[in-house]
């Protein structure tokens, strides 16, 4: 099949996922459904999505919005920090994420734009037009008053029968470095909470932050009352099942069925981290010839994938943070072991030179500071993704049969 007639791929690596394609994490819907049904009757919650990188936190909250807009009349701000260093930045990207929102009722767009009407430029072929002169400048003042300004954007979706807000804080590994970061949410928490006592009723305010579980512990450390406020709730990685439901649902999207041992292997071989699914599953689209995914396509792009991720994080991040000739050894023999995630120290150390043996401690110190392996228990480590064992199995010797183990 020539790939330009292939039409588009339903995979979205390094995306969220479209909610039409989400799949699993019913448990953690179900938490966040509980805090959203509490939300709309007038009580304020807070929430803490944890899970590691790639795990699908704002593919959860992304679904979760649309979801609590149709269920339980909550105007939802996604509010993406990334880059974000200070509370004007916040402030700043909050409104942008007003402004450019996609309510279920579009009608409720046009009553909040009309609150933003300072920040609201023209309209252009490609949407709206932020004046961020004007919002830049105002920014701090609006962090300062953060509350109030969320209270207007409340005020204005009351015409169109939303009950309360969600404000979803993404990606807030640069601000949650901030100090000032964390007595900012619990002052936001507390303020509203205590708003009764001043003669107004607390905003409905559903408040959820995504972030890797240290984020949250760093925020701890930095101001200790934040960590009763949050309800946390984990992400794990996805069942078997639940992989499995995802690949079928993606590629029954265009016309596509997936063989048994094909299914297999990409379960297999992505461990359960959508990160991943969305990268293998990608290039499945690309590497199958017909409607059928095969198991012998599967296993190529698997190989394709780990090639993909290595070259783009592991060549500059790990392989080029192990300069010494004797590390390099070391790993090439660690590509060259039974493929599994988990080695022993004292089954690698047999392969070694005397000279590498001296050095195995430093190399899995190292590799475990890289974020390649954990330990597990006394002399054994667990590579944290298939695709990374397999780019180092390919460094090692480049296969040419499907991975094994």
């Amino acid at each position: 099949m020539n790939p330009a007639n292939k039409g588009r791929s339903p995979f979205y690596p390094g995306q969220p996922v479209p909610v039409q394609l989400f799949v699993g994490r019913e448990a953690q819907i179900d938490r966040v459904r509980r805090a959203g049904s509490q939300v709309a009757a007038g009580k304020p919650q807070a929430v803490f999505i944890a899970g590691e990188y790639g795990i699908g936190k704002s593919s959860l909250a992304h679904y979760l919005h649309a979801l609590l807009d149709i269920e339980q009349s909550l105007y939802g701000l996604h509010v993406l920090l990334g880059g974000a260093k200070t509370l004007a930045d916040l402030a700043a990207k909050t409104v942008e994420a007003a402004i450019l929102s996609k309510p279920r009722k579009q009608s409720a767009l046009g009553l909040v734009r009309n609150v933003l009407a300072d920040y609201v430029g023209e309209q252009e072929l490609l949407g709206v037009k932020i004046r961020l002169d004007k919002l830049r400048a105002d920014s701090a003042d609006i962090s300062r008053g953060y509350l109030p300004f969320l209270r207007q954007i409340h005020q204005s979706i009351l015409k169109d029968s939303y009950k309360g807000l969600i404000l979803i804080l993404d990606e807030i590994n640069g601000i949650a470095s901030n100090p000032d970061f964390s007595q900012f949410i619990k002052t936001l928490v507390d303020s509203n909470a205590l708003s009764s006592d001043v003669g107004s009723e607390p905003l409905p305010l559903l408040l959820i932050l995504c972030g890797v579980e240290a984020r949250r512990k760093a925020m701890i450390q930095t101001h200790q009352p934040v960590e009763r406020i949050f309800d946390v709730v984990a992400v794990d990685p996805m069942s078997p099942s639940e992989s499995a439901s995802f690949f079928e649902k993606a590629f029954k999207e265009i016309g596509m069925s997936v063989e048994p041992g094909a299914l297999s292997t990409l379960v297999r071989f992505t461990g359960g981290l959508p990160k991943l699914m969305h990268l293998v599953g990608d290039a499945a689209f690309w590497t199958a010839k017909g409607e059928r995914l095969t198991e012998s396509e599967a296993t190529t792009a698997v190989l394709d994938a780990a090639d993909d991720i290595g070259r783009r994080y592991l060549d500059q991040q790990v392989i080029g943070a192990l300069q010494s000739t004797d590390y390099r050894g070391i790993l090439k023999k660690l590509g060259k072991m039974t493929l599994s995630l988990s080695f022993k120290k004292n089954d690698l150390d047999k392969l070694l030179t005397p000279t590498e043996s001296k050095k195995l401690g430093n190399f899995l110190r190292r590799m475990k500071d890289l974020n390649v392996i954990r330990g597990t228990q006394y002399g054994e480590y667990t590579f944290n993704d298939w695709l990374t064992r397999i780019y180092i199995m390919m460094k090692a010797s480049p296969p040419n049969h499907a991975p094994s183990g």
